[in-house]
């Protein structure tokens, strides 16, 4: 059975986005929710605008962010006849918590699974799409450093190894995971 959402895991320029939108292709019903979406809104909003944990260089800091995540999961599921794909890159466990206890409050079917690869080839990954790489770039290398470190953590969701993979081999992975695995009990996040 295929759960109700699946949300995706994994550093910036692992393939999250990719691997969604095959999946999407692939599984009858199903959408795709990007929360990246809401936090883009929120860090635009006017400097007079006041929320908690505003302030940081990262929306998910925001409390109104995780909240629209669960709010725009279940809208999404309401709508949807399959199931809901979300690609997001958590890399503090408590806000992934915080998300999956919000979404687990009205859609006990979650699946999560967390895209790995090596720091360098997420670097890589990442020059080839435009990011660039340097020492103008202490955001975006800060982060990945900090989900290579995260998502060794089982917690973070079911792994899958995209060292050297193809998104289609990765897609097929998550596939053969979702329709006859079980779940897996580190990821639960409880």
């Amino acid at each position: 059975m295929t759960p109700s959402v699946v949300l995706i895991n994994g550093s910036f320029g692992v393939g999250k986005t990719s691997v969604a939108r095959d999946l999407r292709r692939r599984i009858s019903g199903s959408v795709i929710y990007d929360p990246e979406w809401a936090g883009w809104a929120i860090q635009r909003l006017p400097s007079g605008v006041h929320l908690s944990g505003d302030g940081t260089d990262d929306f998910q800091d925001v409390n109104l962010w995780r909240s629209s995540v669960v709010a725009g999961i279940r809208l999404f599921r309401a709508f949807a006849p399959g199931p809901v794909l979300v690609p997001m890159t958590f890399s503090r466990l408590e806000y992934l918590t915080q998300i999956l206890s919000g979404i687990r409050s009205f859609e006990p079917e979650v699946r999560v699974f967390c895209l790995m690869a090596s720091l360098e080839s997420i670097r890589k990954r990442l020059h080839g799409r435009g990011t660039p790489i340097d020492e103008s770039a202490t955001w975006i290398l800060r982060r990945t450093e900090e989900c290579a470190r995260a998502h060794e953590d089982p917690r973070f969701g079911e792994g899958v190894d995209t060292e050297g993979r193809s998104i289609t081999d990765v897609v097929e992975e998550v596939l053969a995971k979702l329709l006859f695995a079980p779940r897996a009990a580190d990821c639960q996040n409880r």
